[in-house]
């Protein structure tokens, strides 16, 4: 559904309903072992939790990317051409994105998020700041179809996927999300993308363990939220944060672990915990740069560019279209 234009910007609602994150959860929930996707993360609390991590010393992720973007500003703009769509799936606060738009100027910045609360606020503070610049604030579950009709049909967008995100997907489902974003993109058209790069174990797991709780925060937040959408009973001090690197897997998992025998309800149905139980909250995939270009390739992108910091801990990836794929 469409909006009229608010303030400075167009904001289009195609956001999943509070029934779609209790169909998730109590699909997850009968599974072995239970999972939360990741995705339902993002309410409004855990969209403001997860801008606090990226502040936290340990999360090496956020700042190693601003360092890069920063530095490579004008090798990106030869790339994404002049005026272009310039499209952010996942925007959140959409601050990594104010180190490009003077560099790039795009004709159109379109953030989408599916925290319509946090979305509105950073479009407004784009639109604000950006007074030259077209906004359209799309409010979405990026995971699934969007289509964006005002973007004109000669424009090959460019899409801008920061904070390695797309290690959240399993290998296979990563090349399904690229492929989705290589259609909303279009032959010609680019991906700017952060990915993380393998590396020492203990730095990783201090990146998800932070010192100050914050990461368990955002974790445990998941469950706070079933409570206030979904009448859950949840006892938040029965539950902890748990992260680990799975070297096999090349993948950190979060976790969270009952510590007692309890049972938990929701809508009429029961779940039972022993001590120990675990509820599965998200994968983060580490790659090399070169599979990760042949994850990409899966999805009709070719590799025009990739760009890492000197201790080798992140890596951005200026992709593009070349060719079309069947739906």
């Amino acid at each position: 559904m469409k909006y009229p234009a608010v303030e400075a910007y167009r904001f289009y609602n195609e956001s999943p309903e509070v029934d779609d994150f209790y169909r998730a959860v109590i699909a997850g929930f009968r599974q072995t072992p239970r999972s939360i996707p990741p995705k339902y993360f993002y309410d409004e609390e855990g969209s403001r939790l997860f801008e606090s991590i990226c502040e936290q010393p340990e999360y090496y992720l956020t700042r190693t990317e601003i360092m890069l973007l920063e530095k490579h500003a004008d090798a990106i703009k030869s790339l994404a051409g002049s005026g272009c769509y310039l499209v952010e799936p996942g925007s959140g606060s959409c601050e990594k994105v104010r180190l490009l738009l003077e560099t790039l100027r795009p004709t159109a910045y379109v953030p989408m998020d599916i925290s319509c609360a946090h979305l509105k606020a950073a479009a407004a503070g784009i639109a604000t700041d950006y007074p030259w610049l077209d906004v359209h604030a799309v409010c979405a579950d990026i995971t699934r179809e969007v289509s964006l009709s005002f973007i004109p049909e000669q424009v090959a967008p460019v899409m801008f996927y920061p904070g390695s995100s797309i290690g959240n997907f399993d290998p296979d489902a990563a090349v399904g999300f690229l492929t989705c974003l290589a259609r909303i993109a279009g032959p010609g058209g680019g991906l700017l993308i952060g990915v993380d790069l393998k590396k020492d174990p203990a730095t990783l797991h201090e990146a998800y363990n932070d010192a100050s709780g914050v990461t368990a925060a955002f974790n445990l937040n998941l469950l706070q939220r079933a409570n206030r959408e979904l009448d859950a009973d949840f006892d938040m001090d029965a539950f902890e944060h748990h992260a680990l690197y799975n070297c096999t897997a090349g993948r950190i998992e979060m976790h969270l672990i009952s510590t007692r025998k309890q049972s938990v309800h929701i809508d009429g149905h029961s779940f039972n915990f022993n001590a120990g139980d675990s509820i599965h909250t998200e994968n983060s995939y580490k790659y090399t740069n070169d599979e990760f270009r042949l994850l990409a390739q899966q999805a009709g992108f070719t590799s025009c560019a990739v760009w890492t910091d000197s201790d080798q801990l992140f890596s951005l990836h200026f992709l593009r279209v070349t060719r079309s794929l069947s739906e």
